[in-house]
């Protein structure tokens, strides 16, 4: 009997539309041989049901189940596919804990701490995991300018702790425009992480739950034409990423070696990608995506297919492996 998925997209955050993408090629690549598929939109004012004909069927948030011409409808697993808030940050997977419905990224706790960038890279040093020097802000401290480029220098990157796809993230090379900087990731969250500028090569590495084991998928370098990796970079084809990078061998293991031990150390099930840049040898993480981008264009389903695994074979095994 096939199961019933239901496909969570949208979210409360910047990145709705970039989830939409990502929730719509989950639905037209899952088996339909295997999975009865369910597109759900999770706004702030609706969450609903959307059927082929673009008809919307009320989500009950009792049991999330819906009524299709009288028949009550209750799934066996959910497809997480909300980057931002609320799918990335803990609530949707609180909210499925409670219910006992298996959903396919990590668990609330895991969530929650990996896209507050401060908390995950605090946790993460303790292991030897390296990250660049950072100045922390909440909404209504006192701005010291000259204590904040004391400690990280110029040029440095100004950014919403908790956001993701290049949302509310700046680099700053005169402290002129530092204020501009810093109002610009207040709009995104009222945390702010400021760092120190790593010059070195960008790769992001993709960490999966496949087939009953972890594994690093092809390690991906991003070259761009702008200032750094934006959302232009990102989302509007102002960047080349190349599978698998150009980095050396010794560069090659301890990426996937720091890569692997943060999935393992903090307990990681489902997607995970995470970013770095290069010091010489040494990768220095810059932030953790639990819910990556699963669009035909992202790169986490890039590496997938340079693995050898199509997207309806990556977005099979989550759901197995969600409910084994």
């Amino acid at each position: 009997m096939k199961k019933k998925v239901a496909i969570i997209m949208g979210g409360y955050s910047s990145e709705y539309k970039i989830s939409l993408t990502s929730g719509n090629v989950v639905y037209n690549y899952l088996d339909s041989t295997l999975f009865d598929a369910y597109r759900v939109h999770i706004f702030k004012n609706k969450w609903v049901y959307v059927d082929s004909n673009n008809k919307e069927y009320p989500i009950n948030k009792d049991d999330f189940s819906i009524t299709i011409e009288n028949q009550h409808i209750t799934f066996d697993c959910v497809f997480n596919a909300i980057h931002g808030s609320p799918g990335e940050d803990g609530l949707m997977q609180a909210y499925f804990k409670l219910l006992n419905i298996p959903q396919t990224s990590c668990d609330y706790y895991q969530s929650s701490l990996t896209f507050n960038k401060r908390d995950l890279l605090s946790v993460l040093k303790a292991y030897g995991i390296k990250s660049a020097e950072s100045y922390y802000l909440n909404l209504g401290d006192v701005i010291d300018e000259d204590a904040i480029i004391n400690k990280v220098k110029l040029p440095c990157f100004v950014k919403a702790n908790k956001a993701g796809s290049s949302f509310g993230i700046s680099k700053v090379h005169k402290k002129e425009d530092l204020q501009a900087a810093i109002k610009n990731a207040y709009k995104e969250d009222d945390e702010i992480l400021i760092e120190s500028f790593l010059d070195g090569t960008e790769v992001s590495v993709g960490v999966i739950k496949y087939k009953g084991e972890t594994i690093v998928l092809p390690i991906t370098e991003i070259v761009t034409e702008n200032d750094f990796f934006d959302y232009q970079a990102k989302y509007e084809g102002k960047s080349t990423e190349i599978t698998p990078a150009r980095i050396n061998d010794t560069q090659l293991k301890n990426v996937t070696t720091a890569a692997k031990k943060a999935y393992d150390i903090l307990k990681m099930t489902g997607y995970s990608r995470s970013e770095f840049i290069f010091i010489g040898d040494e990768p220095y993480m810059l932030e953790m995506n639990t819910t990556p981008g699963l669009t035909t264009e992202s790169i986490l389903p890039q590496q997938a297919q340079k693995a050898g695994i199509s997207l309806a074979e990556l977005f099979k095994s989550a759901i197995e492996e969600t409910l084994k």
